[in-house]
């Protein structure tokens, strides 16, 4: 049994061997090992100087030979004659810049294919989430949803106005009696419809009013006869029979006007602002709503997602067998997607196809595509030369953070997104959080909630120069104790694994260099610790496995970019949001 075995996932990183520097992060292939950086060509000693030998010109292609065939062009250390080339542009790297091989006209062109040394510089972890959250055009459109399931997890689209006062009458607030006047009081009978004596019950009318100096029973929620001043609780008064058969109500104590009444409007009066435009539609404001009269609200279209897991080693079923391993972001990424308020159906899996990655993204219409793995410079890595032939933008070309520096954000038409997710799972989660989630977050109008911090309870070695997202678990005890308050950093935070973030609270923002014990770190929410919109998963059947089996190539066929299941909710005009039209 190794260390981190014996250790388990909740010892701080002091009682265990801490590394020097966190290790490079592993290539795409999910659970593989770290991928080493070859040398560079360039980095070999240059041979001793000699004169250029006397220009030969190549023999002549013989006809009919493949222009594919041909090797490339040998580079040439003597500039072509003409203008000398524009200066590097300085904004985000695009694919679209210079079409197909004339990118690197005098370098090899590894059959369309960037090697490590091709790549721009990464982006900032703070400047990757930023340019993020402003890749998509804005939020949206709204529609009309009705109360439930179809609007839970969305966000208002116009601000929840109440359509009537609450309580819209004067209401009881306990069982007991509703008497007039100072007691002792004549209890009346009151019969109800089925002829024996009630009182007033919650959704019937009052009978009649109260006289002065009478009581009738009545429970919570029934609606205040006339006449009445307050409620006796049943708990308070004492019943006792008089002589002629009648019975007389005493209090222990006065009982002041007004006392257990829910007076008509205590709660809002009609046309009063309940919650903002922004809210996000949680069970609590479904009630809400439904008590101040909506039928239907109107709220921002869920972000329609499609993920598409690449990679030929992926088993969907049973154990890990002759070099193949199991999907694990394809279960994941799904729901985790879903409570960051998307649509997303279940995974496809495409394998190491390039064709088959071309044709899904070619035919998607989600709003945003999700792949997992092929992001790096691996023989079967599929994603930059997919986009290269799809002419598409890419905004983020790898991000300095640890783990999943390879992510990337690009733009596959003005109203379309892909985040390509590394193959590795903890590396995948923070390409949720640093590129996914805040992408999604204006998608669907939410709102950006101000970073918190806590300290750490031992040291985190960090990256000399990147960021690092490392899973930790808020430590419990009491606030006084020294440590109350503060987050574990926990073990098992290597890329390809997942056993420390499924005991996390959250990730823990780490500067390169590290953090020493007891430094506060800004902290990242996962979906099961954030605002309570983890629940907005509905009609989705995540028990139901996809049956294109383990081939490498099981889902050639495209397939529709969201749920099958039709949404309830309908489009809304912009003259609906603005007051147009008539009323």
């Amino acid at each position: 049994m190794d260390a981190d075995s014996r250790l388990g996932p909740y010892t701080p990183w002091d009682a265990a061997p801490t590394p020097a520097q966190a290790p490079d992060e592993p290539s795409s292939a999910t659970g593989g090992p770290a991928e080493p950086r070859p040398p560079h060509p360039s980095h070999t000693p240059p041979p001793p100087h000699t004169p250029p030998p006397p220009h030969t010109p190549p023999p002549p292609r013989p006809a009919g030979a493949a222009a594919g065939n041909e090797p490339p062009p040998r580079p040439s250390s003597t500039p072509p004659p003409g203008p000398l080339p524009a200066p590097a542009s300085t904004s985000p790297p695009s694919m679209t810049d210079t079409p197909g091989p004339a990118r690197h006209p005098q370098g090899p062109h590894h059959h369309g294919r960037r090697t490590q040394h091709d790549r721009p510089a990464p982006t900032p972890w703070r400047t990757a989430r930023g340019l993020a959250a402003r890749a998509p055009r804005g939020p949206l459109p709204p529609v009309a949803c009705p109360l439930g399931g179809a609007a839970l997890g969305r966000t208002l689209a116009e601000p929840l106005t109440a359509l009537t006062d609450l309580p819209s009458f004067d209401t009881s607030a306990m069982d007991g009696w509703a008497v007039a006047g100072p007691g002792p009081w004549h209890l009346a009978a009151r019969t109800g419809p089925d002829g024996h004596e009630h009182g007033i019950l919650a959704g019937h009318e009052p009978s009649g009013a109260v006289a002065d100096g009478d009581a009738v029973p009545i429970a919570t929620g029934a609606r205040i006869p006339p006449g009445a001043t307050a409620v006796l609780r049943s708990e308070h008064g004492e019943v006792r029979r008089r002589p002629d058969g009648g019975a007389q109500l005493y209090a222990p104590a006065p009982v002041p006007p007004g006392q257990d009444i829910r007076p008509r409007g205590q709660e809002c009066r009609r046309g009063e602002q309940l919650l903002p435009a922004g809210a996000v539609v949680t069970p609590a404001v479904l009630g809400l709503a439904a008590a101040a009269g909506y039928d239907e609200l109107v709220a921002y279209a869920r972000p329609r997602v499609e993920v598409l897991v690449l990679g030929d080693e992926l088993l969907h079923a049973g154990l890990p067998a002759e070099g193949r391993i199991r999907d694990a972001l394809g279960p994941m990424i799904a729901p985790w997607l879903r409570a960051l308020g998307a649509d997303a159906g279940a995974p496809r899996h495409l394998g190491d196809d390039a064709d088959a990655l071309y044709d899904a993204l070619a035919s998607s219409t989600a709003d945003l595509v999700i792949t997992t793995g092929g992001t790096a410079s691996g023989p079967v890595d599929h994603v930059h030369p997919t986009l290269r032939r799809m002419g598409a933008e890419v905004l983020v070309d790898g991000v300095a953070v640890r783990p999943g520096h390879p992510m990337l954000l690009a733009r596959l038409t003005p109203a379309r997104l892909l985040v390509g997710l590394p193959g590795n799972p903890l590396a995948a989660v923070s390409g949720l959080l640093t590129l996914a989630e805040p992408v999604l977050r204006t998608l669907a109008a939410r709102r950006r909630f101000p970073a918190y911090r806590a300290p750490l309870t031992a040291a985190v070695s960090g990256h000399p120069h990147d960021t690092r997202l490392v899973p930790v678990a808020f430590r419990e005890g009491a606030a006084d104790d020294g440590d109350g308050g503060a987050v574990v950093p926990l073990r098992f935070s290597g890329p390809a694994m997942l056993r420390g973030i499924a005991a996390a609270d959250a990730m823990a923002v780490v500067p390169p260099g590290g953090a020493a014990r007891g430094v506060d770190v800004e902290l990242l929410d996962l979906p099961w610790t954030g605002d309570g919109a983890a629940d907005a998963v509905a009609d989705w059947t995540a028990g139901v496995p996809d049956d294109s089996g383990p081939g490498p190539h099981a889902d050639p066929a495209p397939a529709p970019a969201a749920p099958t299941t039709p949404s309830p909710c309908s489009n809304v005009s912009p003259t609906d949001l603005t007051g147009g039209g008539a009323e």
